[in-house]
């Protein structure tokens, strides 16, 4: 079985370890995500999601009283919201899921909306401006990425098509925005005067980010522990390893200093981790990537080389390298 919006192939062993009889119904649906103990958590839905929802609620209210909108997501799933809307004005409140430090989560988020020959996405109050060069839009625009916008274009042409108008003009605005924005990384990144509104799937992956600790905090606490390199790994490690904290250690692998005595794995791309522990592996091997060699020759004797040094430097560590769709390429234990 696939989930649906990461890709990740999941292990029958882990449906058969799952107590709910609908499990596969829940899967298929985006808002569940199975871990490997067959434990369930579900999905939030991204501020674009949300913001979707509320402009065609908004259109759609036009017409008539809307409790409940269907919108499409960037993961090619329809999901249902929850909505008040009534004479072309709609709430729509975020959902984080099981991400429980998701500090936009109940923020509402308003649209309004009017009649019009064409269809416009006007982004007001508690939506923030591209303040800095260098991000994924001209300085001063609204800071809505580009998945979020078709999503949220996508739901107002739905929305007008099944009110029967020619178009509509609608106003999207966070009366909370500016005060949640400032605790987010968003002034630091140079988006000024509110949230953005994001989503590449849609979903909202029900993990903390864990960012309250230090890395060596983080490393040295909990009695298990997986250290990851970057966010395709964070993702999965969760789902590998759902009794473990995951600590997202980026590049700085030289701070793995995992004590003795604790459940301590290392999860992520071969890349990194593999040239961390030997920075020449690919000398004189006439590939220019660990990433070229896996995929032509993934038993190069290089690559088990490197695995050993690994194991020396970090004894005790489960080693478990993925692949960038959640297989494993390889397990020095089992899953």
């Amino acid at each position: 079985m696939i989930d649906p919006v990461t890709g990740f192939r999941i292990p029958d062993e882990w449906l058969r370890r799952s107590s709910l009889e609908d499990i596969d119904e829940l899967i298929e649906s985006g808002l569940w995500v199975l871990l490997s103990n067959g434990q369930v958590l579900r999905r939030g839905l991204t501020t674009g999601t949300t913001a979707s929802a509320a402009c065609k609620g908004a259109v759609l209210s036009l017409m008539k009283d809307v409790d409940e909108v269907d919108v499409w997501t960037p993961a090619g799933i329809r999901v249902r919201v929850r909505v008040e809307a009534s004479g072309g004005r709609c709430a729509a409140r975020k959902d984080a899921g099981d991400h429980s430090s998701d500090i936009t989560h109940g923020m509402n988020i308003i649209a309004s909306a009017s009649p019009s020959e064409r269809s416009e996405l006007v982004a007001g109050e508690g939506i923030g401006r591209i303040g800095r060069v260098g991000l994924s839009a001209n300085i001063g625009r609204p800071a809505i990425s580009r998945s979020a916008h078709a999503q949220i274009i996508k739901a107002i042409e739905e929305g007008v098509a099944e009110a029967g108008l020619s178009g509509a003009v609608v106003h999207l605005s966070v009366p909370d925005g500016r005060r949640i924005a400032l605790r987010t990384l968003n002034p630091s990144v140079g988006v000024e005067g509110g949230i953005s509104i994001l989503g590449s799937t849609g979903f909202v992956e029900p993990w903390n980010e864990h960012l309250e600790y230090s890395l060596s905090e983080s490393l040295s606490e909990p009695e298990r522990v997986v250290a990851t390199t970057g966010r395709t790994g964070l993702r999965y490690s969760r789902i590998l390893f759902p009794d473990h904290t995951a600590v997202l250690i980026g590049s700085k692998l030289d701070m793995l200093r995992m004590r003795t005595g604790r459940e301590t794995v290392l999860c992520g791309l071969p890349g990194l981790i593999l040239r961390w522990a030997e920075p020449e592996m690919l000398d004189g091997t006439g590939y220019a990537t660990v990433a070229e060699m896996i995929e032509r020759e993934p038993d190069h004797p290089a690559i088990a080389r490197a695995l050993e040094h690994l194991g020396r430097m970090l004894p005790g560590t489960r080693i478990v390298l993925i692949k960038r769709d959640g297989s494993i390429y390889r397990d020095t234990g089992l899953i």
